[in-house]
């Protein structure tokens, strides 16, 4: 049996192209500081990036996540639960477009974190949701 630190570990070392250049970008604290870890388990899903001090994770999609929707949206809805804000880009923009995809995590990443539900230790209760602001992105949270 996996658990999910050994596959978090196992998806670190095979991470697709885009990964790897977002990577690039978000390691050793480049951007304003803040630390981002990679393939890190956040409950029961592992999550491509994440910035636990501010709450916010980066998901990097290729094709295969037209298919999935509904895990992605149950995914996303746990995600948000719990206090987390979900940016979501595809393979091809991370690529093509990389200042346009570091310029939306920055402006996200220097947001104050979402407050929790009042389900989930009080504060004004909030969805979190952000997406791409990016013409060709289509795929929203």
């Amino acid at each position: 049996m996996t658990t999910s630190i050994q596959k978090a570990r196992e998806l670190r070392s095979n991470l697709t192209n885009a990964e790897q250049f977002l990577w690039q970008r978000l390691r050793l604290r480049q951007l304003d500081g803040h630390k981002f870890r990679r393939q890190r388990p956040v409950g029961p899903y592992i999550v491509d990036f994440v910035c636990l001090k501010v709450k916010l994770i980066i998901e990097v999609d290729g094709g295969q996540h037209g298919d999935n929707k509904v895990y992605d949206g149950k995914r996303d809805h746990w995600l948000k639960l719990h206090g987390y804000r979900v940016l979501r880009f595809w393979n091809n923009e991370v690529l093509s477009n990389i200042e346009g995809v570091m310029e939306i995590v920055q402006g996200a990443a220097n947001e104050p974190p979402p407050q929790s539900s009042p389900g989930f230790g009080g504060g004004k209760d909030t969805d979190g949701a952000l997406s791409s602001k990016l013409p060709e992105n289509k795929f929203e949270t």
